[in-house]
């Protein structure tokens, strides 16, 4: 079947906007070309008339492609203000066919491009610190700024996907993308700093904007497990591919051939966008229940294709519902219980990561481990933790979503005070700390492969891209606590920062074991249902 894609609505704009984009990067390449005499270091070089119009030529693109991919005001109108809804039985009836594979590989695509992104910020940085000659707290500011990008992306891509379209949020994504790239040919740090800000936004964006549109098209049989696998390949894929790429490309290009690998992975997303179609829920949303239905017809199957025409009304049922209360409904409607729940697990889950595992090797050193046997430790138990994942997927899909990750957050919880026993104890045993870390791995990276995926069905079509911004976003701001908190010593004190962290993580798991909805197997709208039922009744 050909696919069938929901049409730009001002594609002479978005097309314009892409060749200025691209151009703008071209510019760049022959001063680029310019440091192969010199190990292509570019430090202190001065900036050329063809390299400041390249500059000049990006934000002109990025607005116009904006431009192309904004739907026209009374949609938005529409989209923001609805008062009804529709129930996608067919939708969530039919068997996975060939569309919804394809649309699956595409999204592992664009999450894998999304991942090596800010993956590529480790391997940049030793050649970053000694070309621009400044200390690692220096170039740890990039990471901050790359964190705080994310935050800021995850919140604001997530409200444009909810106003101008899931595929439209993607594809300004990948455009971002082609942009950043020009920081591989910046002469100066500052220049790094803003574009690596640009760079997190975007990726921070794309991020719960995959899992959003996979939701709203995969069946509600196959829709969770399929989600917590999308996360857990292309988060693999993308770290993988971050690695090789560092591995072929830094030793003859250095450091900045992986910031130029922004162009070309930008422009795989671009062209598998005509494969990415617009979901029917927002489009029904908006009022466009023809083109929803067309798409409909094309994840039917063949078989079944004539059942979503326009003319069966059995494909959807329109319903009346009051309209949502916007961004703030989140923290004060219906759903305010889960997101704060959802928003605090989050932060904990970043402080784990960005924060208690980042200064793991330097605590471990202090206990009186060598700087290479700890890094084989944690070597060793992140291969443990691989299966992991795929308990995860077992869980998650044939036990319960809710149950499932309430377990897995009260296990890092758990592991963390263990930890706090190891310090207090100064127990340097190898076998205790590698089963400890092994055990915390598969734990937090449980938890955050249903964290985004679970936020993903629970909240209504209107504010589901808000709503999975929100809680990628808190996470990626647990980041910018961990940070600071390294900083300030913080995880210096081993069993302290245990302690501290695992709190928060308890305190999550029990606010979500009361206010949680089961998903596993169930419609998006019967989970609205749900929440409806469980308002009037604590209203009662």
């Amino acid at each position: 079947m050909k696919p069938q894609t929901f049409a730009f609505h001002h594609p002479i704009a978005f097309w314009l906007g892409c060749i200025a984009i691209i151009g703008g990067v071209l510019a760049h390449v022959p001063m680029f070309m310019m440091g192969r005499y010199t190990g292509y270091q570019m430090v202190g070089m001065e900036m050329d008339a063809t390299m400041l119009t390249g500059m000049a030529m990006i934000p002109l693109g990025v607005l116009l492609a904006t431009y192309g991919l904004m739907p026209r005001i009374a949609q938005m109108r529409k989209s923001l203000h609805a008062d009804r809804h529709l129930q996608f039985h067919l939708a969530d009836g039919v068997a996975l066919n060939g569309e919804h594979w394809k649309l699956v590989t595409v999204l592992v695509i664009a999450l894998a491009v999304d991942v090596l992104k800010p993956a590529t910020l480790g391997f940049v940085m030793p050649g970053m610190t000694k070309e621009y000659e400044i200390s690692k707290q220096t170039a740890g500011l990039l990471a901050l700024v790359a964190l705080t990008g994310t935050t800021v992306g995850s919140v604001l891509w997530g409200r444009l996907a909810d106003m101008f379209g899931r595929r439209a949020a993607i594809l300004l994504s990948a455009l971002m993308f082609i942009g950043t790239a020009i920081c591989g040919a910046m002469p100066a740090f500052g220049w790094n700093l803003a574009m690596c800000f640009l760079m997190g936004a975007s990726a921070g964006g794309l991020l719960p904007i995959t899992f959003t549109l996979m939701a709203e098209t995969v069946p509600a049989a196959h829709r969770g497990w399929l989600l917590v696998a999308l996360g857990g390949i292309g988060t693999s894929a993308g770290y993988l591919l971050a690695a090789g790429s560092a591995a072929l490309l830094v030793p003859e290009f250095s450091w900045r051939a992986l910031w130029l690998l922004g162009l070309p992975t930008g422009l795989l997303i671009v062209f598998l966008g005509r494969y990415i179609p617009e979901s029917p829920r927002f489009l029904a949303n908006a009022g466009l229940d023809d083109e929803a239905r067309a798409v409909l017809a094309r994840f039917a199957g063949r078989g079944r294709a004539g059942s979503a025409r326009a003319d069966a009304p059995a494909a959807v049922i329109a319903e009346d519902e009051p309209p949502p209360g916007g961004l703030l409904h989140l923290l004060r409607g219906s759903h305010a219980r889960i997101t704060w729940g959802l928003i605090v697990c989050g932060v904990a889950w970043g402080l784990v990561n960005f924060g208690f595992l980042l200064w793991l090797p330097t605590n471990l050193g202090s206990m009186g481990m060598d700087a290479t046997a700890a890094s084989a430790l944690l070597a060793r138990s992140a291969l443990l933790a691989l299966p992991g994942i795929a308990v995860v997927i077992w869980l998650y899909h044939r036990w319960s979503s809710i149950k499932a990750l309430v377990l897995f957050i009260a296990l890092t919880a758990a592991t963390l005070l263990v930890f706090c026993a190891l310090g207090l104890a100064q127990v340097q045993s190898t076998t205790a700390i590698v089963l400890a870390t092994a055990l915390l791995l598969v734990s937090s990276s449980g938890v955050i492969a249903m964290l985004i995926p679970y936020a993903a069905e629970i909240y209504p079509v209107q504010l589901r891209g808000t709503g999975s911004g929100v809680v990628a976003a808190s996470s990626k701001f647990g980041g910018i606590l961990g940070a600071g908190f390294g900083v300030a010593g913080v995880f210096g004190h081993f069993a302290v920062s245990a302690l501290l962290i695992a709190l928060p993580m308890a305190v999550a798991a029990l606010m979500l074991l009361r206010s949680g909805i089961e998903t596993r197997g169930r419609g998006l709208e019967a989970i609205q249902d749900a929440f409806g039922s469980t308002t009037r009744s604590s209203a009662s």
